[in-house]
């Protein structure tokens, strides 16, 4: 094993794709020389060339578009989409074509895109900037939605999703780039798609988040430990296919359960958790299923108000207490 950070996973994992398969090509806004936004295909464009990593104008639905024909005629694109927020201009080509067209031309078409994109709030961007938008993509059937919180699992379900021949969202938060990792040294590391991971274990409660809020519970689950609480962490790590059996199981054994989410408790994919484990784990718990959200407003751009509005290891804490203890 080696230690990375989340970046430099990324960008290995497009290196291995780029150099083993002659059909992947990266397509997105400043992904050229400039090295991309987030820095993660620094120096590609002058490894691969203009052919394999296409600057595109800064239109959304072009990137995406583009992509899905490519993939109709046996390419395997990776595009970038700079900001999850961004996708919305694309929705129409992600929603309507990406993942449908396989369905609705009864298997004469595959698409095996990539739509690599950045979530999540705390870079102090702006509202329009700072939206997570991965719980909306994974009720869209057709989809894949990967949401990878840790350099491991990023190149794991990179790979992974490479042997698919539908679309993926594969979804990386903003404030985790930076963080660092155990990452595997061998080529043949696969994360399956559609399966969680526990990665702590406890018997008093279910801490359950996705991409960064899965590195929160795990904080906030070393956090109750000093007080005696010992909790399971669920790491969904895909949202789209959901490994609900081992959410449901880690509840069953806990019998109290709390989800934690990034994005608004209104409309949010924490709902779908709640409702999983309703249907298959009501007569287990010993108490309301609770949820940690972002706040109801529109992210705020000071760092202070934005922090408010962002679930902490804190508030997680707070929850997870209240629901044990009964107060």
């Amino acid at each position: 094993m080696s230690v990375i950070t989340y970046r430099d996973a990324v960008s290995s994992v497009l290196r291995e794709a780029l150099d083993e398969d002659e059909r992947v090509f990266l397509m997105g806004e400043d992904i050229g020389p400039y090295g991309g936004a987030f820095a993660v295909t620094k120096g590609f464009y002058e490894r691969y060339g203009k052919h394999r990593i296409k600057d595109s104008p800064l239109a959304e639905s072009v990137i995406v578009g583009a992509g899905v024909g490519a993939a109709m005629v046996g390419l395997r694109p990776v595009v970038e989409l700079m900001t999850i927020n961004f996708s919305l201009l694309a929705m129409d080509q992600i929603v309507n074509h990406a993942a449908k067209i396989r369905y609705m031309s009864g298997g004469q078409f595959s698409i095996p895109l990539i739509i690599r994109t950045v979530t999540g709030a705390g870079a102090s961007v702006g509202a329009t900037h700072s939206q997570s938008f991965e719980g909306m993509y994974a009720s869209i059937p057709g989809l894949t939605v990967v949401t990878p919180a840790t350099p491991r699992d990023v190149i794991g379900l990179f790979r992974s999703c490479r042997e698919l021949n539908d679309p993926v969202m594969f979804v990386e938060h903003i404030l985790l780039y930076g963080t660092r990792g155990d990452a595997p040294d061998t080529g043949d590391y696969r994360v399956p798609i559609g399966k969680a991971d526990v990665r702590r274990t406890g018997k008093d409660i279910t801490l359950c988040g996705y991409s960064r809020m899965a590195n929160v519970a795990e904080q906030a689950a070393g956090i109750l430990a000093q007080e005696g609480i010992e909790a399971d962490v669920i790491d969904l790590r895909t949202l789209r296919p959901l490994d609900s059996e081992t959410l449901v199981n880690s509840v069953k054994k806990t019998h109290r359960a709390l989800m934690v989410e990034e994005t608004t408790r209104i409309g949010g994919f924490a709902g779908e958790l709640v409702s999983q484990i309703q249907e298959d784990a009501f007569d287990y718990l010993d108490a309301p299923v609770g949820r940690v959200a972002g706040a109801e407003v529109p992210m705020p751009y000071s760092y202070p108000l934005e922090m408010a509005a962002i679930p902490s290891a804190d508030s997680v804490v707070a929850a997870a207490r209240k629901l044990v203890n009964g107060s």
